[in-house]
C-alpha cells in the first residue's frame, strides 16, 4: 500500500505501541506449537492475574530470555469467540524483559488499538493461537529488537495483548447506492467481487478535489486522524490507466489518515464505514511535481475507495 503513502518509514513496536507494528515481518515466522500449554504457545514462564478484560498484572522471572515473536496465552477470556476474519481491538502493556518493569501502556488511552485482522495471511505466526480465543483473553508476545539496529534503551521486552472486542470486517462497500450522480464524472462499474472498473466518460479535471460517494454506508463516521481499512483502485486521470489496486493483491490495506496524501485525508474524513467513495485528487493534494513509481509528476489521480473499517 505504499502508493498512497505520503512518506515511508519503518514502524517501531515500542515507540508506536500498536499491534500493527507487532505484525511486521511475520511472513517469515512459524506459529506452530512446540508442545505444552495452550495450543499454539511457543513461550513459557509468563503469567497474568486480575479480572479478565481489565488491565492485568504480569509476572515472569527476571531477567527473561526473549525469543522474538514467541507467544503464550496467559489469561483465558470470558467473552465472544474470536473467529477467522474478525478484526480485534486490543489494549497492551510492554514490560522490560530484564527488569519486569512496565515501560509503556495503552490502557490509559481513550480508544484501543484495532489493527489486527485474524487471518493466516496477515498474522501467520499468531493465527493458530489467536483464532478461537475468547474476548478478554491476554497473550504475551516476546519482542527482541537487539539485532535490528534499535536505538531504544530497552530492546528486549514482553508485550501483553488483551483482546477487548471483536467485530466482523466488511470485504466490500455495503449501503445505499447513490443514484443522482453528476453526469460529467467518470463512470464506475463493479465486478462480482466488488472491484471497480473505470470509464473516463470524457472527464477533464477542473483542478480541485472531488469527493463523490457512490455507496453510502451505515457505519460510524471516519475521524480525520483515524486509521482506515479499505479496498481501493487508483487510475491516472490523463488516460485512465490503473496504477494500483488492493483488489489485485487480494487483501484490504490499513493506513492512518495522517500518513497518506492530503486528498485521501480530506476526502475520507467524515465519510461513513461501508461507503464507497470516488476521489479525484489534483497534484497539489497528491504527489505534486514528484514522480512516484507508476505515477508521473503533476498527475491528477482517480480513486474508488471502499471503507471497510475505521479505528
Amino acid at each position: 500500500m505504499t502508493i498512497i503513502a505520503r512518506k515511508s518509514g519503518s514502524k517501531r513496536l515500542l515507540g508506536a505501541m500498536t499491534a500493527l507494528a507487532l505484525c511486521l515481518g511475520l511472513s517469515a515466522c512459524s506459529g506452530n506449537s512446540d508442545g505444552g500449554g495452550h495450543s499454539g504457545d511457543t513461550m513459557q514462564g509468563v503469567s497474568a492475574s486480575g479480572k479478565p478484560g481489565s488491565k492485568p498484572d504480569i509476572s515472569f522471572k527476571t531477567p527473561f530470555k526473549v525469543e522474538n515473536q514467541t507467544h503464550q496465552v496467559i489469561q483465558e477470556g470470558n467473552g465472544e469467540v474470536i473467529r477467522d476474519g474478525d478484526r480485534v481491538c486490543t489494549r497492551s502493556l510492554a514490560l522490560d524483559a530484564k527488569t519486569g518493569k512496565v515501560i509503556n501502556s495503552t490502557w490509559d488511552k481513550s480508544s484501543p488499538e484495532c489493527s489486527i485482522v485474524i487471518s493466516r495471511k496477515s498474522i501467520p505466526a499468531y493465527y493458530d493461537t489467536f483464532k478461537g480465543l475468547k474476548v478478554n483473553s491476554t497473550v504475551a508476545v516476546g519482542i527482541d529488537e537487539s539485532g535490528s539496529g534499535s536505538s531504544q534503551a530497552t530492546d528486549s521486552y514482553i508485550m501483553a495483548l488483551t483482546f477487548v472486542s471483536r467485530s466482523k470486517n466488511l470485504t466490500r462497500a455495503q449501503g445505499q447506492k447513490v443514484t443522482d450522480l453528476p453526469s460529467d464524472l467518470p463512470r464506475i462499474s463493479l465486478d462480482d467481487k466488488g472491484k471497480p472498473s473505470l470509464d473516463l466518460n470524457g472527464y477533464k479535471p477542473k483542478g480541485g478535489l472531488v469527493v463523490q460517494p457512490l455507496i453510502k454506508g451505515e457505519g460510524a463516521k471516519v475521524g480525520e486522524h483515524q486509521s482506515v481499512s479499505a479496498n481501493y483502485t487508483g487510475w491516472l486521470a490523463s488516460d485512465g490507466k490503473q496504477f494500483d489496486s488492493s483488489w489485485d493483491r487480494g487483501e484490504a490495506s490499513d493506513f492512518s489518515l495522517d500518513q497518506v496524501v492530503k486528498g485521501w485525508q480530506q476526502g475520507l474524513a467524515g465519510q461513513t464505514v461501508g461507503s464507497q467513495v470516488l476521489l479525484v485528487i489534483p497534484p497539489d493534494l497528491g504527489y505534486g511535481s514528484q514522480q512516484q513509481q507508476k505515477i508521473p509528476a503533476n498527475s491528477t489521480l482517480i480513486f474508488v475507495v471502499d471503507i471497510l473499517a475505521a479505528y
